[in-house]
């Protein structure tokens, strides 16, 4: 029923699909862009606030990505809210490569305030996401974004994202337990 790599993360996880709602489920398991899901489930735009990004040279390896010391990477983390409702729909943190992405895409991830999905779907990127966590964890200083407390609960997903056959990018995003019920 589940693809192979969704069912082996949730053999993991203390998550049960089954106490879910749909929507949750759709947001864990999905291939597709977030922000489009989104916008189709609460029907308004969705911006990308962009809360830290920075680009650094890492100093140990980080095999999800098959990169070694020395490479280049960005870091963004970054909330999806609603144009209209300004609600926190999603947090998101982003490890990427910027040697394995094209120079265009890029410039766009640096300059724009563009949700990543569609700066890929605009750069006609093909893309697989392989899902590697699903998970329950305390919103710890993360709450504040959707006005909770500390220790209320978020669930979680972890992917890598390839193209080309290669690992481009290192995503977790993150939403309320509570939210979307």
């Amino acid at each position: 029923m589940l693809r192979i790599d969704l069912e082996e993360s949730l053999s993991h996880s203390d998550l049960d699909l089954k106490n879910l709602s749909s929507f949750q489920r759709i947001l864990l398991t999905t291939d597709g862009t977030v922000t489009e899901i989104l916008e189709a489930q609460f029907w308004e735009a969705i911006n990308l606030i962009k809360l830290f990004q920075e680009k650094q040279v890492i100093n140990t390896r980080i095999p999800f990505l098959e990169i070694d010391a020395g490479t280049e990477i960005l870091i963004r983390k970054i909330l999806l809210q609603g144009q209209q409702s300004k609600t926190n729909y999603i947090y998101a943190e982003s490890i990427l490569v910027p040697g394995k992405l094209g120079s265009d895409l890029q410039e766009k991830l640096i300059k724009t305030d563009k949700p990543l999905g569609r700066l890929m779907i605009e750069a006609r990127t093909e893309t697989f996401r392989e899902i590697l966590t699903c998970k329950r964890e305390k919103a710890e200083e993360l709450g504040s974004h959707f006005k909770l407390p500390a220790d209320a609960n978020l669930v979680s997903r972890t992917y890598r994202v390839f193209a080309q056959k290669k690992p481009i990018m290192l995503i977790t995003e993150k939403f309320p337990e509570t939210a979307f019920q």
